[in-house]
Formats: C-alpha cells, sequence, structure tokens
C-alpha cells in the first residue's frame, strides 16, 4: 500500500474554504473546486514511495499493471486504473455539460487525433478516448440540475412566464411562444429536442429572453408554484448574463440532495452542479460536452449528437449494506463503487471493498490499513493507494475515544 499525494484543481467556480476545512489542510488562498485522486494523466496522484522518493501513480501502474489492478481490471479496462475520485466543491455553478459514451468517446477522439486538433486546443471536445459516467455523493447540502423533465412539466414553466408577462404589460418575445409550441409536440424526444435546439442555437433572440425573463423576475414577475426553478434561472443570469442555459435550466430536474445522498450521471444526461461539496466518482476519463452557462467552447452538433433527449426521473442512488457491514454505492457502471467506512470509536474494525486496485481517503479521524504484506497509517486528510494484490485489507480506527473515523473508499464495480 503507498500513500499518496493528490492535486487540487483551482477552477475559478471552486470554493475557497470548503475543500481545505473538509480535510484539515491549509488553504491555498484562492479558489479550490477539485482535488484529483487516481492515475489520470493530467493530474495523477503522487505517490510516495518506501525509499522517500515519489513518482506519479500512472507511471507505478505502468510498472506492474497486473500487479497493482489484477487480471480482470486489465481484462475489462485495459492498463489503467478505471476510474477517479475527487472532491468537488461548487461555490459558484459548473457549466452546463453531458458526457459521451464509450463509443461515441472512442470514435471522436480517433476523429480529432486523425484530424490533428491539439489536445489542448479550446475547441478539442475529446482529450482521451474513454467515457465519463459519474457520481456524486453529497456532503453538504448540494444543489444541481440533473437531467430533463417531461416537455409537459417544462411547457407548464415557460407558459406561467409567458402568462405572468402579459399580465405586466411586458411584450412577449416570439420566442417564448416557439419553445412552448415546441414542448407541445406529442414525441417526447423531439419536443425536447426542438426546444433545447431552439434556445441553444437562439443567439441574440435567446439573450433577450434571457434579458427579457430576468428583468420580469427582478420586478418580482410572480413565481407561482415555479419559485425555485425561476429563481435558479435567476441566480444563473447573474453567473453567466444571456446565456441560452439560464432558460434550458426550465427544462431540466432542479435537484437538492442533503449530505449522504447520491445521485448518478449516465452517458447523454445533462446535468450542471450548482453548489455544495461532495465526493464525486466517474470513469478516468476527461471528456465534457459543454452545453451552456460557460465562457468556453460549446461544439452544438456535437452536443446534440451526445445529449439523450428524454425525460428521466432523478438518478438517485440508494446505499445497499455490504457483506463487510459498510455502505456501498454501486451504480450500473463497473468502472467504479463507493465505500463509505464509518467506524464509531477507537479500536473498531471494518473490510475494505475491493475488486481490483482502490483509493482510500480519511475525512476525519484516522485508521490503519492493515494487509498480509503490511500497514499504513492515515490521518485525516490523507489518502492512499491500495494496489490489487495486497487485498484482502482490514481498516482500524484509531480515532480518540468518542471519535469516528470516517473514509471512502473507491474499487472497480467488477464481481460485485
Amino acid at each position: 500500500m503507498y500513500r499518496i499525494k493528490n492535486t487540487v484543481r483551482a477552477y475559478a467556480w471552486g470554493s475557497a474554504t470548503a475543500i481545505s476545512q473538509l480535510l484539515g489542510t491549509p488553504a491555498s488562498g484562492g479558489p479550490e473546486a477539485e482535488m484529483w485522486i487516481g492515475a489520470h494523466p493530467d493530474s495523477p496522484s503522487t505517490v510516495v514511495l518506501p525509499d522517500g522518493g515519489s513518482q506519479g501513480l500512472d507511471a507505478l501502474l505502468a510498472e506492474d499493471p497486473t500487479h497493482h489492478l489484477g487480471e480482470a481490471s486489465i481484462a475489462a479496462f485495459g492498463d489503467r486504473l478505471p476510474f477517479l475520485m475527487k472532491v468537488l466543491a461548487a461555490e459558484t455553478p459548473l457549466s452546463l455539460q453531458v458526457h459521451p459514451s464509450l463509443e461515441q468517446a472512442r470514435e471522436g477522439f480517433a476523429r480529432e487525433e486523425a484530424t490533428g486538433v491539439d489536445r489542448g486546443a479550446p475547441e478539442r471536445n475529446y482529450k482521451d478516448n474513454n467515457h465519463k459516467p459519474e457520481m456524486i455523493f453529497a456532503l453538504t447540502d448540494f444543489e444541481a440540475l440533473c437531467g430533463f423533465r417531461s416537455p409537459a412539466a417544462s411547457a407548464a414553466i415557460f407558459s406561467h412566464v409567458r402568462t405572468e408577462l402579459a399580465a405586466m404589460g411586458a411584450k412577449v418575445p416570439g420566442l417564448l411562444d416557439e419553445v412552448i409550441g415546441d414542448l407541445a409536440g406529442a414525441d417526447e424526444a423531439v419536443a425536447l429536442r426542438s426546444a433545447f435546439t431552439r434556445l441553444i442555437t437562439g443567439g441574440d433572440r435567446s439573450a433577450a429572453l434571457v434579458g427579457t425573463v430576468v428583468a420580469a423576475l427582478t420586478a418580482d414577475l410572480p413565481r407561482g408554484q415555479f419559485g425555485r426553478e425561476l429563481d435558479t434561472a435567476k441566480m444563473l443570469d447573474s453567473h453567466y448574463p444571456g446565456d441560452p442555459g439560464v432558460l434550458i435550466s426550465l427544462l431540466l430536474n432542479r435537484v437538492s440532495l442533503r449530505p449522504g445522498e447520491s445521485v448518478y450521471l449516465p452517458a447523454g444526461n445533462v446535468h450542471a452542479y450548482l453548489h455544495g461539496l461532495g465526493i464525486e466518482v466517474m470513469a478516468a476519463s476527461d471528456n465534457v460536452l459543454r452545453g451552456g452557462l460557460t465562457p468556453k467552447f460549446v461544439d452544438v452538433p456535437e452536443l446534440l449528437r451526445t445529449v439523450k433527449f428524454e425525460a428521466v426521473g432523478v438518478p438517485m442512488l440508494a446505499a445497499e449494506e455490504s457483506f463487510l457491514a459498510a455502505e456501498l454505492y454501486r451504480p450500473p457502471f463497473e468502472e467504479f463503487a463507493l465505500q463509505l467506512l464509518e467506524l464509531p470509536a477507537a479500536d473498531s474494525t471494518l473490510a475494505l471493498e475491493q475488486a481490483g486496485a482502490a483509493v482510500i481517503l480519511v475525512a476525519s479521524g484516522a485508521l490503519i490499513l492493515d494487509s498480509p504484506k503490511g500497514s499504513l497509517r492515515l490521518e485525516r486528510g490523507e489518502s492512499a493507494f491500495v494496489p490489487n494484490s495486497d487485498a484482502p485489507v482490514n481498516i482500524h480506527s484509531v480515532a480518540p475515544d468518542g471519535g469516528t473515523t470516517v473514509a471512502f473508499a473507491v474499487t472497480t464495480g467488477l464481481g460485485n
């Protein structure tokens, strides 16, 4: 087992304090958006070697993939760690985005490699050839947009806005009527695609409609039963004025997670994290197609190829109790499963759920990882990489009496 150190990404939307307060580490003084725990080549964790040296986790895995990853993982995912764990802290909203399927990622990556688009270019869509299904486990109250609501539900919001604009004596933009007409279509997928496409390609007309709606909301346009959705749109405009994503948000489910709740996000699901701290787990990829609420490149044709235009319920992910008596979050993806380990007092023990390699992060207290090949003590804020060959691993709490050790571990979803 290896102690690892991790990179914190300083994206502008990140919180200046949430990650450091969770882990008990010094704050950088700037935004701290994501801490990456894994072997993704963009920010691989650094392994602390027994001789005191260090090495990238990706380089360590490459030296002996079978030893570190296990034969089953290699057969399923190749010679790479198939998952990436993050601590994510959103102070302001992230972009509307969607992730490609595995087939789309492979085709898109090969296409952009063949045409010579630099991997660091802002117009590059596919940074790698992998898909990026993901999940988020809320550590605080966590706000998000996630998947399309039914066309009828969205039509009710837009129709309410139209009625109240007219009642205020405001001119009703024609684009608003067109979107309402799109959502009235008999075919659900066509209705969602038409409304989404009309807004994201609307240019100045979309910006003008956003301006009209937000001005009316600022002037206390009655919200009726749609207060949360309309207040979200107004908030989004304060960060991205005139962006079509402000109104696209009204097509999406508005989600509020309490601490300990989780959702998973398959390919094609349009989503945006708005605010909160959570543990995010995903397949090891950085492929993102953006759909608004961002100054970054938006490739509309590729986006429309990637989005699944279907109304879905919020894909909540309930915990199941594993045979190890810990909470296991197992989304319908083979690349990863998340284990929540809570050890209520010193000298309590749990076994690590492990199928292939694993990473573990201590959020409070302290613990000792104990395997047939050795042991490793981790304090709050520290993390480790556990090779497949070290299994089975027991976890012993060494928190002070009355304290609780809380840790998160990620392994593959194989064999669970």
